[in-house]
């Protein structure tokens, strides 16, 4: 059983969602945790322990809160407070896709693909220095770390180095980062005829999001897609860092 710490809720009761219409919501506190037990455990919604109230309230809460964007706000709101990293780690991992994950509408926009490993999502993620999460995007197993670097490296403006391996070494990728004067820590590809500058030394720090991702999938849900839709993943993912790194 997953209850919420005093210090947990502390941090994210304030930004909560208020004057929502319908009718006046109830232990805020045992719902989220009934949430946060299920992402962990795995377990089917229907199987979520009485303790914290009928699973119909606990799902339809995550459901319509994931629907209106509430937990990608959340944990946007808690990255932004902490401030500029001194550096930031980007990486991918790939998770399986449970056969309950088939079936969403236009399949090819659920950010389910097949790739050798056979049907999964890929999980694009910045590390800070403290191995605290700081942008998260997904997309379907068959698509190209690269597609996945871009968008998440305009999200790390004014960030002093960026640090990636030798699967983002594109010309078009460095020369952004540059132009955001950000030090570009990547490893040159083999077959690259004019290598670039590389801080071996600094590249020793691209463990942290490797250290980051294996957090992450410490709650089942996350290691095994069971989600049909995108967006309800993605909102697992940003419940998940929430209590790994920001609300602690």
């Amino acid at each position: 059983m997953f209850w919420l710490s005093d210090k947990q809720w502390s941090v994210i009761e304030p930004l909560l969602p208020q004057n929502q219409t319908g009718p006046h919501r109830t232990d805020d506190r045992r719902v989220i945790s009934g949430i946060i037990h299920v992402l962990q455990s795995g377990c089917r919604w229907r199987d979520c322990p009485s303790d914290y109230g009928p699973y119909t309230t606990v799902y339809n809460r995550f459901n319509r809160w994931s629907k209106r964007g509430h937990w990608d706000r959340l944990f946007t709101t808690l990255v932004e407070r902490a401030g500029l990293p001194d550096y930031m780690a980007l990486d991918s991992t790939h998770v399986k896709a449970h056969r309950s994950a088939s079936g969403g509408k236009r399949e090819a926009y659920q950010a389910v693909g097949s790739s050798r490993g056979g049907r999964n999502t890929k999980i694009h993620a910045l590390s800070d220095p403290f191995l605290q999460t700081g942008c998260l995007s997904s997309d379907g197993g068959q698509i190209a770390d690269i597609r996945g670097a871009e968008p998440l490296a305009q999200l790390s403006q004014n960030v002093p180095m960026f640090i990636a391996d030798k699967a983002y070494d594109c010309a078009r990728l460095r020369e952004n980062l540059k132009r955001q004067k950000t030090k570009v820590v990547i490893p040159n590809k083999s077959n690259r005829k004019t290598p670039y500058a590389f801080d071996e030394t600094a590249y020793k720090a691209r463990n942290v999001v490797e250290r980051m991702f294996c957090r992450l999938k410490d709650f089942r849900r996350i290691a095994t897609r069971y989600d049909k839709l995108s967006r309800n993943f993605m909102a697992a993912l940003c419940i998940a860092a929430t209590i790994a790194y920001w609300a602690n």
